[in-house]
């Protein structure tokens, strides 16, 4: 056993934390919502990711799967939506696996990725209305979380 300094006997003693009184080193309210929403953004883009998935499966194996509530500009063969589904779906997952692992790379396509699942779910609401409009809103947030973590440096520019 080993004795520090005052008197105090013990092997494995931690050092006293100090409190940081520099403010530009206090994370705000809004950073630490940020940061923990990247966490959560990177865990829904791999739900949503595999979530498209299924959804294209279910559109290129059964046309019938999903039935049109009225008529709609734009129009697509439910094969088409399903292939359409199945690729985003895929790249979706491999986005949110990125964000999760902390790659940059991850982050700015996750940005990118959760814009065009905005998109296409507003093409899809014909289709699966509810489904749509939960995913459009969870990809918000998802832009938000990602937008706005400064753990990737505030002074980065894209």
């Amino acid at each position: 056993m080993s004795q520090n300094d005052d008197g105090a006997t013990g092997r494995n003693t931690a050092p006293p934390r100090t409190q940081s009184t520099d403010p530009s080193h206090r994370r705000s309210t809004a950073g630490a919502w940020a940061s923990g929403g990247t966490l959560f953004a990177g865990v829904l883009m791999l739900v949503i990711g595999f979530m498209d998935v299924f959804q294209g499966i279910a559109g290129i194996a059964e046309d019938d799967v999903y039935t049109r509530v009225g008529d709609y500009v734009f129009k697509f063969d439910l094969t088409t939506w399903g292939w359409i589904h199945l690729i985003l779906g895929v790249i979706l997952v491999v986005a949110g696996y990125g964000i999760l692992k902390g790659a940059e790379w991850g982050r700015v396509t996750g940005i990118v990725l959760a814009s065009l699942n905005i998109l296409f779910h507003f093409l899809f609401l014909p289709y699966q209305p509810w489904w749509s409009l939960f995913s459009m809103a969870v990809s918000i947030f998802v832009i938000w979380a990602l937008a706005t973590d400064d753990a990737y440096g505030p002074d980065e520019r894209y």
